[in-house]
């Protein structure tokens, strides 16, 4: 028999984020967004930088996380996400991610052939989906 429901937990490096008592998870893998339902086959995978929704009943609206980088390993009834950075939609600095965006396009924009190519557009791309998370919950336009 299938279970009703999934235990989701997302911890970081420096806390525990969640753990709640969930019925649908859909999570930001390399490759594209990866849905769980209960009774998932079980898997591991990697994160990429992306928004994590749950789901705590059929009719509750999402709740939103920011999830950058990790793996996730899930189960008929658990899904474990251990990511590099994890954040709820409230907790992020809307300012400070546009900020680190500017940054980010700056330096990217230099040209400069000594630059870690990699880490640059990595903090591109997560200061763009801190901001297109942190809009959704503040109400304010994702692409202005």
């Amino acid at each position: 028999m299938l279970p009703e429901a999934i235990q989701l937990i997302v911890v970081t490096p420096e806390r525990q984020l969640l753990r709640e008592t969930v019925v649908e998870v859909e999570i930001p893998g390399l490759e594209g967004q990866l849905g769980i339902l209960p009774g998932h086959a079980p898997l591991m995978t990697e994160l990429g930088i992306g928004e994590l929704s749950y789901r705590t009943s059929a009719a509750s609206k999402p709740v939103v996380l920011a999830v950058i980088r990790g793996f996730a390993e899930v189960l008929p009834d658990r899904v474990a996400v251990l990511a590099e950075t994890a954040e709820r939609a409230e907790e992020i600095d809307l300012k400070r991610a546009e900020e680190a965006k500017a940054r980010a396009e700056r330096r990217l924009a230099t040209g400069d052939t000594n630059m870690d190519w990699d880490r640059a557009s990595i903090a591109l791309q997560r200061s763009v989906i801190r901001i297109q998370i942190a809009r959704k919950y503040h109400g304010a336009p994702v692409n202005p």
